[in-house]
């Protein structure tokens, strides 16, 4: 099942800079062992924002849920889930 996850950072500004850098190498980290997996299908940047978008593949909800609570911003990250279905167009 494929799903568009639409995401904003939402950390404190006020949170330490040394902080923020660390999590974003274990980010990186783990976004890679979940493409690696086939979990994460595409990531794009939003331009001028603090988020991206992404196109993830996963078993179920659950699955994607287990996913993306697993990266190291999760505390922080405001989503919108949206589940893509194939259009009749597509087959």
């Amino acid at each position: 099942m494929e799903f568009l996850v639409r995401a904003e950072n939402r950390m404190p500004p006020d949170h330490p800079v040394e902080h923020r850098g660390e999590l974003r190498r274990t980010e990186r980290a783990r976004a890679e062992e979940l493409r690696a997996a086939g979990v994460l299908q595409r990531l794009w940047r939003v331009p001028g924002r603090t988020g991206w978008i992404g196109l993830f593949a996963a078993q179920d909800a659950t699955a994607l849920h287990d996913a993306l609570a697993s990266l190291p911003m999760w505390p922080w990250l405001d989503l919108v889930v949206e589940p893509l279905a194939t259009h009749p167009q597509e087959r």
